[in-house]
């Protein structure tokens, strides 16, 4: 898929949330009950996630069923200026060798991209600040990249 066709799922997507919300919203004002997803213990995430990531104690974990399967985990995440976005993302698309268009071919093994502007989880180094991305030790960027699948969610709180 080219950069133009998931530019346009990850716009689709985006509107999928939205109209979503919208309803919770409408149904909530209606006075109907709508279910909180319930919190996965030790993360700051709820249990509809696959990946879960926690920016200010720099660690990640993945999730299956509700629960804990791997983690966590260090991560490397985005420096001022270039911070690695919060909120709700679904995994877009992965390459396991891919290369930065934007930064001079930097490699960026096991890349799962999650939101736009290239955010993505991947093997990189841990002891500074990334781009944006979520970086990951080599092992965990390995189980990270076959673990989470197109569709996926990942929140970033």
């Amino acid at each position: 898929m080219g950069e133009h066709g998931r530019r346009a799922r990850w716009r689709a997507s985006r509107v999928a949330v939205a109209v979503v919300l919208a309803l919770g919203g409408a149904l909530a004002a209606a006075g109907v009950a709508t279910a909180e997803p319930e919190p996965v213990p030790g993360t700051p995430c709820t249990v509809d996630a696959v990946a879960c990531v926690d920016l200010a104690g720099k660690q990640a974990w993945l999730i299956t069923d509700g629960a804990v399967s791997h983690g966590p985990v260090p991560i490397s995440p985005g420096g001022p200026g270039h911070e690695t976005p919060v909120g709700d993302f679904t995994v877009e698309w992965k390459n396991a060798n891919h290369h930065s268009t934007e930064f001079d071919g930097a490699p960026m093994p096991f890349a799962v991209f999650f939101a736009e502007g290239g955010i993505a989880f991947h093997e990189g180094r841990l002891d500074g600040p990334s781009a944006g991305c979520v970086r990951l030790g080599h092992e965990d960027a390995s189980l990270f990249y076959d673990v989470l699948q197109i569709g996926d969610p990942v929140q970033v709180r």
